[in-house]
């Protein structure tokens, strides 16, 4: 039980990392793609949305880390040594997009130095959510295999795959979606950056559609066991809710409703990702490295959701605080533009 109990918190997590931290990296995404005469002023939007908050978006992943090391140890190594150079890749974008934000911000101000730390940012935004797609569609793919005691397969196994490639692609697109989305919200009061962003969220949105049917329709021969779980009885009923919420979310676009289009798109990211997992259930390997026979002991466990519940009483709180200072209370008018 304490196990469900961890695992479930783990996607609440995981999710939470998707809706705010995707949404950064798509931000970095439409920096870079950024163009025309107000192509300054879109990643000036893109600095006033993400600025304030988007180092503290990063402790849902830390938490995903802890949970996963603390509360599945086997599970973890195992993860850490067949994904090692995924993961390390992972981790070299997600430093040097970090230090590129901060140095464009506070370098030297000459137009020449800007741009050099923006494509710094921009390869960064991309390289490395490809990399978090990559993973997570190589741990589903039942190519990593891992025996009693150690690791049985070699550092490329899973990842590799045209299905894993596939997931990277999808969560390029769909953090684009999501943080194109949240920008025609953040830029409200300035109605031609809204149409940029309206547009970008608007194509994004509509390309998630078939890359999606080529992620699933690969899964049917690179990963069978997700392919088996993305076709149980319950499959249908989430595929219906994830493609309620996607068309939602493009008729707000359209019609111009954008704070309903921001939640229509954060349920369809949360749809997607429960889908994902209750496909994938009870693995965290497929199929050899589960919720159950990876779990630390139960003393351990015990301890683990008593410092989770501790924990919460203290960051909850202070994010909420965070955001209603820089997202409620403050309003983008108070942002200087540069024309």
């Amino acid at each position: 039980m304490l196990e469900l109990i961890i695992a479930a918190i783990l996607l609440i997590s995981l999710i939470l990392y998707a809706l705010m931290g995707g949404a950064d990296f798509g931000g970095g995404m439409w920096d870079m793609l950024a163009f025309g005469p107000r192509a300054r002023r879109q990643r000036d939007a893109i600095d006033h949305a993400i600025g304030p908050i988007w180092e503290a978006n990063h402790v849902w992943l830390i938490l995903v880390i802890v949970l996963l090391f603390t509360g599945f140890p086997r599970a973890f190594a195992a993860m850490m040594t067949a994904l090692n150079i995924p993961l390390t890749l992972m981790l070299v974008g997600i430093v040097f997009r970090g230090s590129a934000f901060a140095f464009r911000k506070y370098d030297s101000g000459q137009d020449s130095v800007y741009r050099r730390w923006s494509k710094l940012f921009g390869i960064s935004s991309f390289f490395t959510p490809f990399f978090q797609g990559i993973v997570l569609g190589a741990l589903t793919t039942g190519r990593i295999r891992v025996g009693e005691q150690e690791l049985t397969t070699g550092f490329f196994a899973g990842w590799t795959t045209p299905f894993a490639v596939a997931c990277g692609i999808f969560a390029l697109s769909l953090f684009a979606f999501l943080s194109a989305t949240y920008l025609t919200v953040d830029s409200k009061n300035q109605p031609d950056l809204q149409e940029d962003f309206r547009r970008r969220a608007l194509w994004s949105g509509a390309l998630l559609i078939p890359i999606a049917m080529f992620v699933f329709f690969t899964s049917k021969s690179e990963a069978p066991y997700m392919y088996a779980g993305l076709t149980k009885w319950w499959a249908p009923v989430l595929l219906a809710w994830t493609a309620l919420f996607a068309i939602a979310a493009l008729g707000a676009l359209w019609f111009r409703r954008f704070a309903f289009a921001r939640i229509a798109a954060i349920g369809q990211v949360t749809m997607i990702l429960v889908g994902w997992c209750l496909a994938q259930f009870p693995n965290l390997i497929t199929p050899d490295m589960t919720v159950f026979n990876s779990a630390a002991p139960e003393a351990t466990l015990r301890l683990l959701v008593l410092a989770l519940g501790l924990g919460a009483i203290l960051l909850l709180p202070s994010l909420i605080y965070l955001f209603y200072i820089f997202k409620g209370k403050q309003s983008f008018e108070q942002s200087k533009s540069v024309p």
